[in-house]
């Protein structure tokens, strides 16, 4: 793991090689992150990252939460995830779940992305398995201007624990 100095230090291209994954399937933001450099800390690294999605058009921002697999849906079940996709939704236990939960998530899944057109997106890590089945149950209630916010910001807590494990301090 690097340092924040080696992190201040990498040419562009080994900036993106580091970085590119930790907002999902989206390399483009750290990219755009590149030119804040030098991050005073691991939080403006994120602040700068999270900047770039702010400033991206909502056609991007659309496009950054569908780079992100479905709960435990078709990217689970054929092991085509990313390595954190995995190990987060594997922590929280949706990579055994029953029979009854696999179709409730399924058709969760099926509802959620009709209504909104992008995945349900929750920092799992954040969750117990009962807690995402609620929220995401509560969530389907809200408008997709809501929906967008509120993916958009579990995406940034995603992304910020994801840094913490790419960092030392």
């Amino acid at each position: 793991m690097p340092t924040l100095a080696r992190v201040n230090a990498m040419p562009a291209a080994e900036f993106r090689a580091a970085f590119g994954g930790v907002f999902e399937h989206s390399p483009w933001v750290a990219e755009g992150a590149f030119a804040a450099r030098p991050f005073a800390s691991v939080d403006a690294l994120h602040a700068a990252m999270t900047d770039v999605v702010k400033r991206a058009g909502r056609e991007d921002q659309v496009a950054l939460l569908r780079a992100h697999p479905e709960l435990a849906g078709k990217e689970a079940q054929a092991g085509t995830m990313t390595g954190d996709s995995t190990a987060e939704q594997g922590g929280a236990g949706l990579n055994a779940l029953s029979r009854a939960e696999m179709t409730r998530i399924a058709d969760l899944n099926r509802r959620y992305r009709e209504k909104f057109g992008f995945p349900f997106i929750i920092a799992v890590r954040k969750h117990t398995k009962d807690g995402i089945l609620s929220e995401f149950e509560r969530r389907l209630a809200n408008d997709r201007d809501t929906e967008l916010a509120t993916c958009l910001g579990q995406v940034f807590v995603i992304t910020r624990l994801r840094l913490d494990g790419l960092i030392s301090s």
